[in-house]
């Protein structure tokens, strides 16, 4: 069967494995440094507005969104939305998550080249992703080789994608630390579990992006093996 050929167990199990691994490990890190709460009693929506006005970006509102780490910055209506469990909270690893949505701010108000391409590339991508994998397996299925062969050039989109999100996503981290810093907003004892915490969730992009290499390198071995 497709799912259970032998590219996916020594190609796809393994990456998906150290994808979940990944997750868990930046959920646990932020429930446990979720105890650390910062001397100043500031809590990380306070933060993120101080850090967005110290950068000349009043007009960027701070929205609270359902969930838990569902925090995101949306540049079509220049809105950082924090989750339930970050908003109010006045620990170390809910102001680095803040200070990191920030950081996508402030690298959209400052045209960061990688956040710029990302951003301009993915509608193209959205498309890409939802038609690249019925393309390769109708391919697969009729023995129509090049129709297999268009699916899997889409969803080389979708691993640039994946590629082009990794530095967008450290860059946006290394602000975020540097501004608690500089600001005086965490102490340097502060600042280690903050790290920490954004060291985590980094590695679930590093896990994701190896998921899609792995997913395109298996597809493209198998249509090699039908051609």
């Amino acid at each position: 069967m497709y799912y259970l050929d032998s590219y996916y167990l020594i190609l796809i199990l393994p990456a998906m494995l150290i994808a979940l691994f990944a997750q868990a490990n930046v959920t646990s890190s932020f429930k446990k440094y979720s105890k650390h709460k910062n001397v100043r009693g500031l809590t990380a929506s306070d933060v993120a507005r101080r850090i967005l006005d110290a950068n000349g970006l009043r007009g960027i509102n701070i929205e609270r969104v359902a969930g838990s780490l569902s925090d995101h910055y949306d540049p079509k209506d220049k809105v950082v939305r924090l989750s339930d469990t970050v908003y109010n909270s006045t620990d170390v690893a809910s102001i680095g998550v803040a200070a990191h949505e920030v950081g996508h701010a402030i690298q959209h108000a400052t045209k960061y080249f990688p956040l710029n391409l990302r951003n301009s590339i993915y509608p193209v991508v959205n498309i890409a992703s939802q038609a690249a994998v019925p393309l390769i397996i109708l391919g697969f299925i009729i023995d129509f080789i090049n129709l297999s062969y268009i699916g899997i050039l889409l969803f080389s989109a979708v691993v640039f994608f994946q590629l082009i999100t990794l530095p967008v996503e450290f860059n946006a981290s290394r602000r975020a630390l540097k501004i608690l810093d500089e600001y005086d907003i965490l102490s340097k004892d502060e600042l280690k579990p903050a790290r920490k915490v954004l060291s985590a969730a980094a590695l679930t992009y590093v896990a994701s992006a190896l998921v899609a290499i792995m997913q395109l390198l298996r597809f493209v071995l198998q249509a090699r093996r039908r051609d």
